[in-house]
Parts: C-alpha cells; structure tokens; sequence
C-alpha cells in the first residue's frame, strides 16, 4: 500500500468545513480516502472549561485530546488501523459508535486546531484552510446550533461572542497564512474543491503508478 497523504482541513467555526469535506469524500472511492476529525477527541464533558457565566466553553485548545489526536494520526500515516469511541458531542446520553480508521492513499485530518497543534501540524503534507467572512459565519452558526442543538439565539449569540470569535482570532486565523491553499466559501467553493480533488487524484494515480 502506497505511503498516505496526509491532509489537514480547518477553518473557522461555522466556515463550512462540514459541507466541503461531505463533498471531498463523495469526490473518491471509499477506500481511497480515510477522514479523522478532531471531533471525536473532545476530553469528557465534566472536564471542559467553564466561564464565569457558568457556560462549558468547547472551543479552546484545551477542550482536545490533542496528544491521542496526534498519535492516531501519526498511526494511521504509518500504515496502522486505528479505533477510537465516537464522541457524542449533540447528545452526551447517546450510545457511542466505535470508530474504525483504515490507512487509505489519501487521509484528511480535520478540525479547528490541526494547525494549531504542533504536533498534528507537523505530520501534515497538504494543509487547506476553508475561509469565510464573519457576518456569513455567524449566520450559518444561528442557524445549525437553532436546527442541530436546540440552542435559542441569545445562546448562540453570546457563546459566538465569549467563546467562538476569541478562538479564532487567537488560534486559528494567526495560521490561516500558514496554509498552501486557502478556499473561500462565502457563496460557494466549487472552484477550489475542483482544484483540490484533481490534485489529490493525481497523488494516489502517482502511487499506483
């Protein structure tokens, strides 16, 4: 099996992440492609940061397993099968799903800190960075944390404002510039998905090759 590629994906909360890699994915046979998303390392509930409202702040560093994120992704380029419980972030009653992640030619890593975290940086051969404007962002979080988690608009309001804008100013736009490609998603990112599956297709016909 040909060495994987590893590919890190982030941008901000509310970027579009989850469209563009829903789309990445269906763009490749699936055992061309392995996704691992920081989503499912969140430290237990009980373990995350509290402000001073008494709100559970998830969107900090800290919130992360970043050291078990790191080795699972150090595994997986290594050509090993990895297992990890499904963090159950919406609904923490929910059973977990065990997750299976099998080495593929291309492996995509992603979440709001891979860039951030040195040591999942580091491991990363392509680093992509989903861009939106704020006011588009903010729209976007009203209206999957209404439809997806229940929260009113004050709630979403308030924890863009305390939590989210403060971690992307602080540890996620400083490395925006750090990314070899930047793909706007204001109205659409059809372009630079385009552009970015012919590469990826070009890297796994080189390894067949």
């Amino acid at each position: 099996m040909q060495q994987p590629f590893i590919v890190g994906i982030t941008g901000g909360s509310a970027s579009g992440k989850t469209t563009f890699l829903r789309r990445l994915l269906a763009s490749f046979p699936a055992e061309d492609v392995c996704l691992i998303s920081q989503d499912n390392y969140y430290h237990p509930r009980e373990a995350q940061q509290v402000d001073s409202q008494g709100v559970t702040n998830f969107d900090l560093p800290a919130s992360i397993d970043s050291a078990a994120y790191a080795a699972d992704v150090l595994r997986i380029s290594q050509g090993q099968e990895v297992r990890r419980q499904e963090y159950t972030f919406n609904n923490p009653n929910a059973p977990a799903t065990d997750l299976v992640f099998r080495p593929a030619p291309i492996v995509v890593v992603e979440g709001i800190f891979v860039f951030y975290f040195e040591e999942v940086a580091k491991l990363l051969d392509l680093k992509v960075y989903i861009d939106a404007r704020e006011h588009v962002k903010v729209l976007r979080r009203i209206v999957r944390d209404r439809d997806e988690r229940g929260y009113d608009l004050e709630d979403v309001l308030y924890r863009y404002t305390h939590h989210v804008a403060p971690t992307y100013e602080k540890y996620i736009k400083p490395f925006k510039h750090d990314a070899d490609i930047i793909i706007p998603n204001n109205r659409h990112f059809e372009k630079g998905l385009e552009v970015l599956v012919a590469f990826l297709k070009s890297r796994i016909d080189q390894g067949k090759a």
